[in-house]
């Protein structure tokens, strides 16, 4: 559906994007992780045929998003960061507007708008002026515009910020659901959204791909901590006696029993030692029984923060990452991608005011700049005949 070559994004010194190559598979949904100023937003809106690419080629379904860019844009719905919402439409009006923009027929565009309220648990709202909205329903009327003319790709950046619980299942729900006929690629810094929604993560840091897979094999292969939790019944200073004479435990923390005569540890070795066998043996001769042992895992999360920590020795990540996928060597330009990619990113972001086909959205948005600067010119001439009646 979606495969990215050589990705390159430069503003003036600094890159943001650094040859990225990735692929995306038709009905998949793709975690994009990264720090802030790692190129998560500039890749989104080069995909989008928003900004242009400095180097490498994008295609969305076989088409060029640089030569062929209307047509790309038909297949793209795209939920920015800020949604691009207009505060003194109603929801209604500015979906129909939507709808309008991405030229969906008008024998469809009526049921069309009811379906996707429905989906997006926004038709109670409906008739309500967007400015009167909660931030959690604007986030909504953003997805809803996202998925207006039903797109074959969906990018959404930071789709559930703002929700609250009840609604991040329900948008996850919602999510899982799209994916059934659409490719969608999911931007988040919650990594147990991403974790519960996505088929695949991919991980970049200073515009670099770090790591691609599924999330269950990312935490069986760079989820191994060397810990492991016992549960023991017996006496404490039998059991500890017993633990240490295994020679491969590096570390044993004791902690606050949740039940009297019962034991809680947890005890460490090696990442890429198993120790099992020895204590089950070991609490055996002691005659103490193993109510619980469970192997401590990395989450997501902490994965994430593994494999982009730069203060780790490059050695320790590149063990990680699988044959053919790049590590970003540049440590000294670090402080100035990131500010380039930040406020590059932002800036656009901010201004892109726009329902990813049409530039008509951005010239409401330029209506919006026009009639502030005409209220600054209407207050300057008061002040002006005020001063002039004065003299």
């Amino acid at each position: 559906m979606i495969e990215v070559k050589n990705l390159v994004k430069r503003y003036g010194n600094q890159t943001a994007v650094d040859h990225l190559s990735f692929t995306v598979e038709k009905g998949q949904i793709l975690g994009f992780l990264g720090p802030n100023g790692a190129g998560k937003s500039t890749t989104m809106n080069i995909i989008t045929g928003y900004i242009s690419a400095t180097e490498g080629t994008v295609s969305v379904n076989g088409l060029d998003v640089f030569e062929e860019p209307e047509e790309v844009k038909k297949m793209i719905g795209y939920l920015p960061e800020f949604p691009p919402l207009y505060p003194d439409m109603t929801v209604r009006e500015y979906l129909n507007f939507v709808a309008d923009i991405k030229k969906v027929c008008k024998n469809e565009k009526k049921q069309m708008i009811e379906d996707i309220m429905e989906s997006t648990k926004i038709t109670s709202m409906a008739e309500r002026l967007i400015k009167h909205l909660s931030k959690g329903y604007k986030q909504r009327v953003g997805l809803a515009q996202a998925i207006m003319g039903y797109p074959e790709l969906i990018i959404l950046d930071e789709p559930t910020v703002g929700l609250d619980p009840k609604q991040i299942i329900e948008i996850r729900d919602l999510i899982k659901e799209l994916s059934l006929n659409h490719t969608v690629i999911l931007s988040s810094h919650i990594m147990q959204e991403v974790s519960a929604v996505c088929d695949t993560v991919m991980i970049i840091d200073k515009g670099q791909l770090i790591l691609s897979d599924k999330p269950e094999n990312l935490s069986t292969r760079l989820g191994v901590t060397g810990g492991m939790k016992l549960s023991v019944k017996g006496y404490q200073e039998r059991i500890i006696s017993a633990l240490t004479k295994i020679d491969r435990i590096t570390k044993i923390e004791e902690h606050t029993p949740l039940m009297e005569g019962i034991v809680e540890l947890t005890v460490y070795c090696n990442e890429k030692e198993d120790i099992r066998e020895e204590v089950f043996n070991a609490m055996c001769e002691a005659k103490t029984p193993i109510l619980e042992m469970q192997s401590i895992r990395m989450s997501l999360e902490d994965i994430f923060l593994k494999v982009t920590n730069h203060d780790n020795d490059a050695s320790i990540i590149q063990e990680d990452v699988p044959k053919g996928v790049g590590t970003s060597n540049e440590e000294s330009n670090s402080n100035g991608v990131s500010t380039s990619n930040e406020a590059s990113t932002s800036n656009r972001a901010d201004n892109s005011n726009k329902v990813g086909i049409s530039n008509e959205a951005d010239n409401i948005t330029g209506a919006d700049t026009s009639e502030e600067t005409s209220e600054k010119a209407i207050i300057k001439e008061e002040e002006v005949n005020s001063n002039a009646g004065n003299l």
